[in-house]
């Protein structure tokens, strides 16, 4: 079951995509109990808790690069989840059914009342691919198996800040950005995130442990209409009039693609529209697909 040129439009243009709910609730369990079994008795510190985690099964050992089809054996839990037909399809329009595994982790979350309350604390806004300067773009899934309450601080993202080239950690100053939003969600929800969107871990300030799976995915070739694209048009609205809203606009793909974040300074955020086209040119391999004229309006050079 592949995205839809709607959903596309929202992931080039926000960075991410959530879907709710997606796991169902026999698999969440099992997942859950897995890493409780782990964790039994209950560790005193989170360094004891990965201590028991990490050479454990619920985190298998897998090589970067391998074919992610051939990650995890049959029978393991991860296989299950990522055998799902939704969740499948979401890899699949996105980085293509021959994806590469890139790393996992098992992010944990000690509830209070475990450890020293000191340590309690947000993790700064950071970005994950400094180093990647590319405009193909790996997936980083997120899998949340339990219920993710306010007070639990999941995570947080800025949406449209994934093709603003930044220093990693150098966004650490920001905070509260204007428009940024923090996962609260049921259990089996995945959000899929561009590699490239500010992110950070909440506080959790609940009694009870938050955990959360996160994947890396690569693609092995072009990301060119990967995705169900029978809805699309590069046409429709390629010339609509600009400034002003008339009923020449009409398709969402467009809409969505040129709405702005509100954190976006009011003339430089106009270059992320232009980022947007350029990603948009290369996932439908359209290489003069516009949009209310961003791209043309710098391309028209005389010879």
């Amino acid at each position: 079951m592949k995205l839809t040129s709607a959903q596309m439009a929202e992931f080039v243009a926000a960075g991410v995509l959530g879907f709710e709910g997606l796991v169902p609730d026999a698999l969440n369990r099992r997942f859950i109990d897995e890493a409780e079994q782990v964790l039994t008795p209950k560790p005193a510190s989170i360094t004891e808790a990965y201590r028991l985690l990490l050479p454990s099964e619920v985190l298998p050992k897998v090589s970067p690069g391998v074919s992610f089809g051939a990650a995890f054996r049959d029978g393991h839990i991860l296989k299950e989840i990522f055998s799902l037909p939704k969740v499948a399809g979401l890899i699949d329009s996105l980085v293509g059914p021959d994806a590469r595994f890139d790393h996992h982790f098992l992010h944990l979350t000690l509830g209070q009342g475990i450890g020293d309350p000191r340590t309690v604390r947000a993790q700064h806004n950071h970005q994950d691919s400094t180093i990647d300067p590319r405009q193909a773009f790996d997936i980083q899934l997120f899998y949340f198996p339990q219920a993710v309450t306010f007070e639990m601080g999941g995570t947080r993202y800025i949406p449209g800040s994934h093709l603003r080239v930044v220093s990693e950690a150098a966004i650490a100053r920001y905070q509260n950005l204007l428009g940024q939003r923090q996962i609260v969600c049921p259990a089996g929800s995945i959000y899929c995130f561009h590699m490239g969107v500010w992110h950070g871990a909440g506080a959790n300030r609940s009694a009870d442990h938050r955990l959360l799976y996160k994947i890396r995915l690569a693609p092995n070739g072009p990301q060119v209409r990967l995705w169900n694209d029978e809805d699309l048009s590069l046409e429709s609205d390629a010339s609509r009039p600009i400034f002003w809203s008339d009923n020449l606009r009409q398709d969402p793909v467009a809409e969505r693609l040129m709405r702005l974040e509100p954190w976006y300074e009011a003339d430089t955020g106009r270059l992320e529209l232009i980022n947007r086209i350029k990603l948009w040119r290369y996932l439908t391999g359209s290489p003069q697909a516009d949009i209310d004229y961003w791209m043309t309006r710098i391309e028209n050079e005389q010879a």
